[in-house]
């Protein structure tokens, strides 16, 4: 699979603009040189762990910019005042119910011997179920 290298350069582009910061400001807050941002900026490749900086600056969820290369959006999170290691992602719905139709698929599968259209069926009878009470 071909990384979105393009993909990530544009979202890490945006936000960065999106908070107001140059370059050399957000390579700093995140602990990278200027070089390294500008590479990814540039859809260059850099190491892991330069991602992990850059998503702390940027305020995206650990693992945001492999997300994005492989194709997803970046999750944005923001710090709880209440505690101070704790921070809040909000994860976009169609990925929410992506994985509650996984976790329910493998517990079918894993439980009864129910044929592929049943699952489905109970599975968007879940969700919507979840859709009512608000919960998703």
């Amino acid at each position: 699979m071909v990384p979105h290298l393009d993909r990530l350069a544009e979202r890490v582009t945006r936000r960065r603009l999106d908070l107001g910061l140059g370059v050399e400001p957000a390579a700093r807050s995140a602990g990278i040189s200027k070089d390294t941002w500008k590479r990814v900026e540039r859809g260059a490749r850099v190491r892991d762990t330069s991602y992990a900086h850059m998503e702390r600056a940027l305020g995206w969820a650990p693992g945001s910019c492999r997300l994005v290369l492989s194709g997803g959006e970046p999750v944005p999170v923001e710090r709880a005042e209440a505690d101070a290691g704790v921070v809040i992602a909000s994860l976009p719905r169609e990925e929410v119910e992506a994985g509650i139709r996984q976790a329910l698929e493998s517990a079918a599968i894993a439980v009864t011997d129910l044929q592929a259209s049943k699952i489905r069926e109970m599975n968007e009878r879940v969700l919507e179920d979840l859709r009512r009470r608000g919960l998703i």
